[in-house]
């Protein structure tokens, strides 16, 4: 079986191998949702509301733009009341990146985390548990 390489603009001896931006926003997605202190992600600011983290749309509140061989990716996200946001979001950066390039072999210029809300502890969850 021959290894594909992107670097040779995205062709085999068979035809072109293509990536689709929406599997680039699923990966990041997913990555994303790896880290702690990550609560949520959000549609931006003209995506409207917030969607706490699941498994149904792993590429909301991801944007990519995905060339033949480079990529730019530009998260939304909410985290978590009390959690480092520049911790969490340089973690984000890092997982995403790898991810992406690990698994397209395309390289990745740059993850912009845009840190759109806190998430609060439920007041009366609090209550419950005390």
């Amino acid at each position: 079986m021959e290894t594909v390489n992107l670097e040779e603009a995205g062709r085999t001896s068979l035809g072109a191998i293509r990536i689709a931006n929406e599997v680039v926003a699923v990966i990041a997605g997913l990555a994303a949702t790896e880290i702690d202190g990550l609560v949520g992600m959000s549609g931006g600011i003209a995506g409207g509301f917030a969607e706490m983290l699941g498994r149904k749309n792993l590429s909301k509140g991801v944007r990519v733009e995905v060339g033949e061989k480079e990529a730019a990716v530009d998260i939304f996200v909410i985290v978590e009341y009390g959690a480092k946001i520049p911790d969490v979001a340089s973690l984000v950066q890092e997982n995403v990146k790898h991810a992406i390039e690990s698994m397209t072999g395309l390289k990745v210029l740059e993850v912009n985390v845009h840190v759109q809300g806190v998430s609060f502890p439920d007041v009366q969850e609090e209550q419950r548990v005390k």
